[in-house]
């Protein structure tokens, strides 16, 4: 019999592929940290709604093995205030054009640049780790100074 006409098993039929887990460091800030469980407990929350609609938790499934494998390896780190920009720090910088720049560098799983928020393995964010105020770092083509850190 052609197996187009056999009913497969539903979960194996729903069955999606896992999200890449970044082969970094999972650090991650307190904010970062509380985010990972509130992503869980919706996911969780319409899991069970899809459940009771009878439709397909395919997706939600994999969704939360890649937030349970985020949460469980998270490192929460917390700031230190050294005067150099490092995890946790929130960075200001002067572009040579005048234009001001400020991010906080994060986890991989909390960045959002529109908001902000730059991973600490981003090149924006690798070159000014390590860095203090009044440094002078290379941003591309551009020269960046360092004004405040926080």
């Amino acid at each position: 019999m052609n197996k187009a006409f056999v009913k497969e098993d539903d979960q194996q039929a729903d069955a999606l592929p896992d999200h890449r887990i970044p082969p970094q460091a999972n650090l991650v800030t307190q904010r970062g940290l509380s985010l990972i469980e509130a992503e869980i407990a919706r996911l969780e929350e319409e899991r069970s709604a899809a459940k009771l609609a009878g439709k397909s938790t395919a997706g939600f499934e994999r969704d939360l093995r890649y937030w349970r494998e985020r949460q469980a390896s998270a490192h929460v780190v917390k700031p230190q205030s050294d005067g150099h920009v490092q995890f946790g720090s929130t960075v200001t910088l002067e572009r040579e054009d005048g234009r001001r720049l400020t991010y906080r560098i994060v986890g991989i799983d909390e960045a959002n640049p529109l908001e902000g928020t730059l991973s600490y393995v981003s090149p924006l964010a690798q070159a000014v780790m390590g860095n203090g105020r009044g440094d002078v770092v290379q941003l591309g083509s551009l020269n960046a100074k360092i004004v405040e850190i926080s």
